[in-house]
């Protein structure tokens, strides 16, 4: 049976896909083939007389070897001779890029000549190329793996010869550039017929696909290999802004960022470069999608067990500010243990409403511990605690009745804040603002920045309060006349009113002084005690009608002294005593 003669792919347009005609193309490879290129039928009969004589001779067989190394080029591997055998690169690489071999696999080759350095020239084809016509037939409609020596770069891909020629498109060849693709000249592959067109006389051959297939098989036997919680060895392939991806024997798995350190990381090439050999842990795997998620910081322990065994409520610690917050600042304790301090805990003086206002990332801080919430793993701290609380020096530094002296801050309708220094503010209500006059804003007689002085009338420790009075300072009617007289003058008054033996006389407008009467008229009441109450509006009234004239059942000025006292009564007193301090007068009936 005649065959039409098999033509060159280089030089025949409908056996180069378009796909593929971006690749260049060198003056070699645009020659046309000869004239007297041989017969489809006579290149078959050499196929199968080179067969047929490699058979009787024993043909070369598969042995089992063992990579010993891998370089940038070539795999070594021991095949106990001898010599090493040397198998290239490429042909162990996936259509990724990705080397299918390590150190220590074991895998099936074939001596296919020597080196010029003297190794023996493996190939790891473990496929039989077809014997004769009905052999390619039979594998094309099989689909079935065939093995091909590549010959030459064509236009738009190779030649590769299966025992015909046949053209290997660019795009399936598992080359990403032309200088892949001229590594592989002169070598073994593995392929499949994807075109047989006897009438055409063209055949097309893919080996792409048949590396996409191995990988696959790789990652599946490599993926049934492994569980989760076991940790494995593998080499960081590559790194995202998000983690990095690291081979773990034939299938990568993903090292996520938040999984490297227990620590902040800052981005992942910080931790990582491209080829380390790094320990990780098998933390999840998705049978599904094939996805591999690894961990680095699970092989260290837990930060926060180490936290909650340190850490105790009311620790002082030292942090460095992490980051910041609209509510507040995070703060690393130790590597990977975070603690917040709230805007609320961070002065003890002022409202901070934003923490950048008072810190700063990388700065080192004193905190003190305010709670541990192990099972939120979270851990709540105080700044203020820290500095000390101003407030816990109050009572000795302002004591009541003592006199202070600060700007006012700022004013409000029912008074005015002053500033008193280390945050502390004291607050002067309106009705202690002035003596003279009823005000109906404080701003009639203040004003913000204004340097006042005041008196310490209350501290309200709890409700951290201090409130302080302007009009305690001024003098009184009861300071001019204590100023004016002394003990043994003998003054006029009214008595107010009468109380076991103990009568209240005003003598003056605003002035009033104690005496007792009775059985000891003369004996002055304690320094210091108040007497009765008496109303200030009846006070007043009676001052009004009755201070020049005698009232009801008065007698004159002078009138018996042993005589007993009744309220309204004008009489004359001797001063016994009196207390300037807490302006207290005590009185004695004179003649």
């Amino acid at each position: 049976m005649s065959h039409p003669i098999l033509p060159n792919p280089a030089t025949e347009e409908s056996a180069v896909p378009e796909a593929d005609s971006k690749i260049p193309t060198t003056g070699a490879q645009a020659e046309s083939p000869a004239a007297d290129e041989p017969s489809f039928g006579d290149i078959l009969s050499q196929f199968e007389e080179e067969h047929k004589a490699q058979g009787e001779a024993g043909g070369p067989k598969a042995l089992e070897g063992r990579v010993i190394a891998v370089t940038a080029d070539a795999v070594f591997v021991d095949v106990g001779r001898k010599m090493e055998g040397v198998v290239p690169l490429e042909s162990l690489r996936s259509p990724s890029g990705e080397v299918l071999v390590k150190a220590g696999d074991a895998i099936l080759v074939n001596i296919t000549g020597l080196t010029p350095e003297g190794n023996y020239q493996l190939s790891t084809i473990r496929v039989e190329r077809p014997k004769d016509w009905s052999g390619l037939q039979a594998a094309f409609a099989e689909k079935r793996t065939i093995a091909g020596m590549v010959e030459e770069v064509v236009k738009g891909g190779l030649r590769v010869d299966i025992g015909v020629r046949a053209f290997m498109p660019a795009s399936r060849s598992g080359a990403r550039d032309v200088p892949e693709m001229e590594k592989l000249v002169g070598q073994e592959i593995r392929c499949r017929i994807t075109k047989l067109d006897v009438e055409k006389e063209d055949v097309v051959v893919d080996r792409r696909a048949v590396l996409e297939d191995e990988a696959k098989q790789a990652r599946e036997q490599a993926f049934a290999s492994i569980a989760e919680g076991q940790v494995v060895r593998g080499a960081v392939r590559s790194i995202t802004e998000f983690g990095a991806f690291v081979d773990i024997g034939g299938v990568d798995g993903l090292l996520h960022v938040t999984d490297m350190s227990w620590g902040r990381v800052g981005k992942p090439a910080d931790l990582v470069s491209v080829g380390d050999q790094i320990e990780v842990k098998i933390l999840k795997l998705n049978p599904e999608t094939k996805k591999i998620s690894l961990g680095l910081k699970q092989l260290q322990p837990d930060p926060w067990s180490q936290a909650v065994e340190r850490l105790k409520v009311g620790d002082r610690v030292k942090g460095t500010v992490a980051r910041l917050a609209d509510f507040g600042a995070f703060v690393e304790l130790l590597p990977g243990v975070d603690g917040l301090i709230h805007v609320s805990e961070m002065s003890w003086s002022k409202k901070v409403r934003k923490p950048n206002d008072i810190l700063k990332t990388g700065e080192s801080v004193d905190v003190v511990v305010l709670g541990v919430n192990p099972a939120e793993k979270r851990i709540s701290l105080g700044l203020k605690q820290a500095l000390g609380d101003p407030w816990d020096e109050v009572p000795a530094k302002y004591p009541v009745g003592s006199v202070v002296e600060g700007p006012v801050k700022n004013l409000a309708p029912f008074g005015a804040f002053v500033e008193l220094g280390d945050g502390i503010e004291g607050m002067i209500h309106i009705g202690d603002i002035s003596r003279e006059k009823r005000l109906e804003h404080p701003r009639e007689m203040l004003s913000t920045g204004q340097v006042v002085k005041a008196q310490v009338l209350e501290i309200d420790r709890e409700r951290r309060r201090l409130r302080l009075g302007m009009k305690q300072l001024e003098p009184t009617q009861a300071d001019h006349f204590i100023a004016e007289h002394k003990p043994g003058d003998t003054v006029t008054g009214r008595v107010v009113e009468v109380h076991q033996g103990r009568a209240k006389v005003e003598l003056g407008e605003g002035v009033h002084a104690w005496c007792r009467y009775g059985e000891t008229p003369k004996e002055a009441a304690p320094a210091g005690k108040e007497g009765p109450k008496a109303s200030v509006g009846d006070l007043s009234a009676m001052l009004a009608a009755r201070w020049k004239g005698a009232g009801s059942g008065s007698t004159a000025a002078g009138g018996g002294a042993t005589e007993g006292l009744r309220p309204g009564q004008i009489r004359n007193f001797r001063i016994t005593a009196i207390d300037p301090a807490n302006k207290r007068i005590d009185l004695e009936l004179g003649e």
